[in-house]
């Protein structure tokens, strides 16, 4: 796109490109997403930036009124294998914070100036910039929806005091933490039944336009593993629980499937989001918690590109028009989903029993962790589900956000008794690799660059089982 037609997009509050990219008003200094309900402003007076980091670093300070923070991650990240879409989903999962730039420039192979500048020169913003902006929402999901005291909320959030965190609150929301959290909304917190945890932080988690719900919570329930994770209710009214391994702690998750629907000013390109309620013993883990469950459900998805590309496909076609909106699922833990695409449900039940670390408060039938690979590498150390735990544990096969797909699908194809279908699995789900097809199925070339997506079409549609 170029700045006319995101002009134009803005104009026509298309909710398409939330998140995609961000315009601020010179005159007003507020920077939107592009559905912003308010008034356009004259042409003469908007600028774009790629991030909203770009468009804080700038000087603008959110709206108040459409939340910018609050919008879907672009599309791009989870699509894009280069080092730009790596490192984005790697800051996602809070690395920044937790190993600081030169733990991300590690990862990804690159000095950390090579880092700060190929993100600076696509993006206008640097890791530490767009590392501040997420904690900036972060620290403003704390403060509007928990009653911690604003100084824990401050290193909860990633800032290094609190002086740092009041100066950032006001730089990015032109108010201070304490008329943030006046200014909630006092109801309608959260929509999750008794079925979910009744403490903890209630999320909105945003989507672009359509989502089928439904056909994810099928697989969901389809893959669930006892004491791990577990779906309750009817269909269209399940809620999805699981236990998380965080950074810092722990954390129990209940995800409804009722979700929300946004519409913009023009009723056109509808969006929404899932209500979830989310439990940490540790509530520095809310951002890597957050990238995670987005990662699972695959909520940064442009539903648009996908629909548009395999609907012009003749066995296609009906099923896009009966289910618009499909998502590829991904993973809450990758080393996790390894494992259990290896070995299958039952034995994964199994692993659970035997070596899974019991939760220091079960709630309900959600009872323990999954057992790390390190453990498993351990107490099963023969064939290939110990050569594959034994790699994740010491690095030789790596499954992070950031990872290169091609060097892990490599490293998981050279374990002895690995095959290639396991491999294309993980590759889908454990890294979100939007365009795999099983080596077993005739796929067209046509169907890319998603044919992960295609795949889950046939599936819902109850052609092939996986």
């Amino acid at each position: 796109m170029d700045d006319d037609s995101r002009y134009e997009a803005v104009r026509s509050r298309d909710g398409r490109f939330d998140g995609e990219f961000f315009f601020a008003v010179l005159t007003t200094g507020i920077y939107c997403r592009p559905s912003c309900p308010a008034v356009t402003p004259k042409r003469r007076n908007v600028r774009f930036f790629a991030t909203a980091a770009a468009a804080q670093g700038s000087g603008f300070r959110a709206c108040r009124r459409c939340r910018p923070d609050a919008v879907p991650g672009s599309a791009d990240w989870n699509v894009r294998a280069d080092v730009v879409g790596r490192a984005m989903r790697l800051i996602g999962d809070g690395v920044v914070d937790r190993e600081g730039v030169a733990g991300l420039a590690t990862r990804l192979g690159y000095s950390a100036r090579q880092v700060q500048r190929q993100l600076t020169a696509e993006l206008g913003a640097g890791p530490v910039a767009l590392a501040r902006a997420q904690r900036a929402h972060t620290a403003r999901v704390l403060v509007q929806t928990t009653d911690l005291p604003i100084t824990e909320i401050a290193f909860a959030s990633g800032f290094a005091s609190v002086r740092q965190f009041n100066d950032t609150v006001r730089a990015v929301y032109a108010a201070t933490p304490s008329a943030l959290r006046a200014a909630a909304p006092r109801t309608g917190r959260g929509g999750l039944r008794e079925a979910a945890p009744t403490a903890g932080i209630p999320l909105r988690l945003a989507h672009r336009g359509p989502y089928q719900a439904g056909a994810v919570f099928d697989l969901l329930a389809a893959e669930a593993v006892a004491g791990v994770e577990d779906v309750e209710g009817v269909v269209g009214r399940r809620v999805y629980r699981r236990s998380l391994r965080l950074p810092h702690g722990t954390g129990i998750v209940a995800v409804d499937e009722r979700g929300g629907t946004v519409r913009s000013a023009t009723g056109a390109h509808p969006g929404g989001w899932l209500d979830a309620r989310l439990h940490l013993t540790d509530p520095r883990d809310l951002t890597t918690a957050v990238q995670r469950l987005r990662l699972l459900f695959d909520l940064d998805a442009d539903p648009y590109a996908v629909d548009e590309r395999l609907g012009g496909d003749e066995r296609l076609a009906p099923m896009v028009a009966a289910r618009p909106g499909i998502r590829s699922p991904g993973a809450a833990d990758p080393a996790e989903l390894a494992v259990r695409a290896l070995v299958g449900r039952d034995a994964a039940e199994r692993l659970v029993q035997r070596y899974g670390k019991a939760l220091d408060a079960p709630c309900g039938s959600l009872t323990h962790l999954f057992p790390e690979p390190a453990v498993l590498a351990e107490a099963e150390p023969h064939g290939t589900l110990g050569a594959l735990t034994a790699a994740l544990a010491d690095g030789a096969v790596r499954l992070d956000a950031g990872v290169d797909r091609d060097d892990a699908a490599a490293a998981l194809l050279a374990l002895p008794g690995m095959d290639a279908a396991t491999v294309a699995t993980i590759r889908a789900r454990a890294l979100g690799d939007p365009d795999v097809a099983p080596p077993f199925l005739d796929v067209p070339d046509s169907w890319r660059p998603w044919r992960s997506y295609a795949l889950q079409h046939l599936r819902a549609a109850g052609e092939l089982e996986f």
